[in-house]
């Protein structure tokens, strides 16, 4: 429990700090951050991609008035429930109608206070590194009252503006290596990738899930940054990592993924039931991450490209899959059941490898009976036609700003 008068002081400090620190770069989510009277905005994202950053741009662009509380503060360590009211009384006092909220997830029952507050009718913006605050928190008090939005990474796009570098192969290549957070990107410093997944593994995995098993948990996250762009099963790796029930696995894929640390895609299959009983293909939310955490000592560039492009059609609306006939399509893109995309991504198109990538490319393009395919490279650049089918390759860095 915590008397009002500390709640307030923790606001006023939160206040003059949260305004004085830089605006940064101006995130390119900005102008689609959904604002509406009555509707509690949910941001969510990997830690440290920039969700306070962009409630900070936000408010100093559009709203004079307002309140920001991150409840990560360790002054609100003894926060429960019952100080929600005196929460409310200090809002009710400094006569703002616009709230910020950052990691309210934290404390319990926090959707009832947020049903209140929507209630009587105030503007509210709440960021969490929890993809749950989309799903099942949210299912039974705020039903029809909530609007999602996730925040990524920097992009290519916004990694360049950043660094003050042209579109070229060399940028892709230090962009490939750095990842997008933000953090990491300006100071380049590996402790920062470190603490973050130590940060996820620990405050966002174990202690929300009760998992005792850290070590486990851990070296099974080493493995799947390892293996970004390969199909993993759970009931494969029974046995590894101490780990002997598929159901744990399955259970560490979607903390993993609830978190916003790994993404796992399945197979294209109208059959749900299909897609469950085929591995899935495992990919980083950031690729800096991904290298700082992988034990894989080899070339690895064909499947952190491919992870790249998977992170840029993440960002877009659609639901994304791997396609497997007689050949593979990296990538197919549907929207409301309908196959829109298909997409092959190759670090270096080759005579060795040519005909398995655009074979591959060209099955699903029969498939789902498209019209174009792409095959994304590093720095090639050609086109092909075939029985009416047009086929282009593609240097990454011109997809990525397409």
């Amino acid at each position: 429990m915590i008397r009002q008068e500390e709640i307030s002081a923790v606001l006023d400090a939160q206040a003059d700090m949260f305004r004085k620190k830089e605006q940064g770069l101006p995130r390119e989510a900005l102008i689609s951050v959904p604002a509406i009277p009555s509707f509690a905005t949910i941001i969510t994202g990997i830690r440290r991609c920039g969700k306070s950053t962009l409630l900070r741009q936000l408010m100093s662009r559009k709203y004079d008035s307002a309140l920001y509380l991150n409840f990560e503060d360790i002054r609100l360590a003894n926060f429960d429930t019952d100080d929600f009211t005196r929460l409310q009384r200090e809002i009710e006092r400094r006569n703002v109608r616009v709230l910020f909220f950052d990691e309210i997830q934290i404390i319990p029952k926090w959707e009832i206070f947020i049903h209140q507050m929507l209630n009587e009718e105030y503007t509210l913006f709440i960021t969490g590194s929890n993809a749950s605050l989309l799903s099942s928190e949210l299912g039974t008090h705020l039903t029809g009252r909530h609007i999602p939005m996730e925040l990524f990474p920097f992009s290519y796009s916004e990694y360049l503006s950043f660094k003050s570098r042209p579109a070229d192969e060399d940028s892709l290549l230090n962009y490939l290596r750095d990842g997008g957070i933000p953090e990491y990107v300006k100071n380049e410093s590996e402790i920062i990738l470190n603490t973050l997944i130590d940060d996820i593994l620990i405050r966002d995995i174990a202690i929300r899930n009760s998992i005792k098993d850290v070590n486990s948990l851990r070296a099974l996250a080493v493995y799947l940054l390892s293996n970004i762009g390969n199909p993993v099963s759970a009931g494969k790796l029974v046995g590894m990592f101490d780990i002997k029930a598929a159901s744990t696995f399955l259970d560490y894929f979607s903390f993993y993924q609830r978190s916003y640390l790994l993404e796992f895609i399945p197979i294209f299959s109208y059959s749900l039931k299909v897609q469950s009983r085929n591995p899935k293909k495992v990919y980083s939310m950031d690729l800096g991450l991904a290298n700082e955490a992988s034990a894989n000592f080899s070339d690895n560039t064909g499947h952190k490209l491919e992870n790249l492009i998977f992170l840029h059609l993440r960002r877009k609306p659609g639901n994304i899959c791997y396609y497997k006939g007689k050949g593979e399509c990296d990538f197919v893109v549907a929207e409301k059941g309908k196959v829109l995309h298909a997409i092959q991504v190759c670090h270096q198109i080759t005579d060795q490898n040519f005909a398995r990538e655009y074979n591959g490319l060209l099955e699903a393009m029969r498939a789902f009976n498209l019209s174009e395919g792409i095959i994304v490279t590093t720095n090639q650049t050609d086109s092909f036609e075939e029985d009416g089918k047009h086929i282009r390759l593609m240097p990454a860095n011109q997809f990525l700003l397409s």
